[in-house]
């Protein structure tokens, strides 16, 4: 056995995981339902990539997938993610998130995969019970992502009771940087500020997140990845703090000096108009003892690196459209 296989590889995570254990010579076998546009190109310079079409939740074919592979272990990013998607398609959501992985520990059980390292969130907690918070905190969450999640890394445990797998938690939070695909702080302020155009969110500025970069996000999954033997099957995988969306559009304004940018006061709300509990950092001591886990993006360093990186692809476009126009 041998190659790592990445369920849901076309997306934020999932592509820049693939793309860093290529870069250190793994065989990878990508599955994605979805886009592989990006995928393909990239197999076709990657001889060390194989990227497979299916749906997590055809079972059949996933299974075919991991018999005609043999990986020996997955990186489990597949998933429905965001509290908008838990009230705009709980069903869907539950089904992709819960059944999708009960096809892939079959299919693992099946054909000898035994580790599974499962992408979870700190959605499972739902309101934090203090400022900072670690693994032991009560899993109690309040929309269907983080039930989807919760369940994950319980049935991950059913199947190391009944089958012997490894299944590993990596519990992150808003994982950003550049590309991110969605619409949510802090990208879309870190957007604006490299556009040169205004931005005004109408609450949030006193709501503390812990925001995890990207590539530190990437290091904490392939460490824990290649840790021969786990003392826990949970790990915080953050950036350890928890500024405040003030605090972000402050940076912002000082990284871009006349940025127009400001956050209303009161607690964050998802899409404008969805509630987030309260939240806070992360302790990463767990994985720092476990497999030396570290963050090396504080969060001036992370929007650093992901407003020097829109700016770019910003000014990019731009020079591609005056080339068309």
């Amino acid at each position: 056995m041998s190659g790592i296989l990445v369920t849901g590889a076309g997306g934020f995570l999932g592509g820049a995981l693939t793309r860093a254990l290529l870069a250190r010579g793994d065989a990878v076998v990508d599955l994605e339902a979805g886009d592989r546009r990006g995928l393909d190109a990239l197999a076709a310079r990657a001889p060390l990539l194989a990227v497979e079409a299916a749906d997590i939740c055809d079972g059949e074919a996933v299974d075919a997938i991991l018999a005609r592979h043999r990986p020996r272990a997955v990186v489990h990013c597949a998933a429905i993610v965001g509290v908008v998607a838990s009230l705009e398609a709980p069903a869907r959501l539950l089904r992709v998130n819960i059944e999708g992985t009960a096809n892939l520990l079959e299919a693992m059980a099946r054909h000898g995969t035994r580790r599974m390292i499962h992408i979870s969130s700190e959605e499972i907690y739902g309101a934090f019970q203090a400022e900072r918070i670690d693994e032991e905190h009560p899993v109690a969450p309040l929309y269907a992502y983080g039930v989807s999640k919760a369940a994950v890394e319980q049935l991950g445990r059913s199947y190391r009771a009944t089958h012997g797998l490894d299944c590993i938690d990596i519990r992150t939070s808003w994982v950003y940087g550049p590309g991110f695909p969605r619409d949510r702080v802090p990208v879309n302020l870190v957007r604006a500020a490299a556009r040169g155009e205004a931005l005004h969110l109408p609450c949030g500025a006193e709501s503390r997140i812990d925001h995890t970069y990207l590539d530190d996000a990437v290091a904490g999954v392939i460490g824990a990845l290649d840790l021969a033997e786990h003392p826990f099957d949970a790990y915080h995988v953050a950036s350890d703090s928890a500024p405040s969306l003030a605090e972000i559009a402050a940076i912002l304004r000082e990284l871009a000096p006349g940025a127009d940018l400001s956050v209303g006061p009161g607690e964050y709300r998802h899409a404008g108009r969805i509630p987030m509990p309260r939240k806070g950092a992360l302790s990463c001591a767990r994985a720092a003892d476990a497999f030396g886990y570290r963050p090396r993006f504080d969060i001036r360093a992370g929007l650093a690196a992901t407003l020097e990186a829109e700016r770019r692809a910003f000014d990019n476009a731009r020079e591609g459209a005056l080339q068309h126009g």
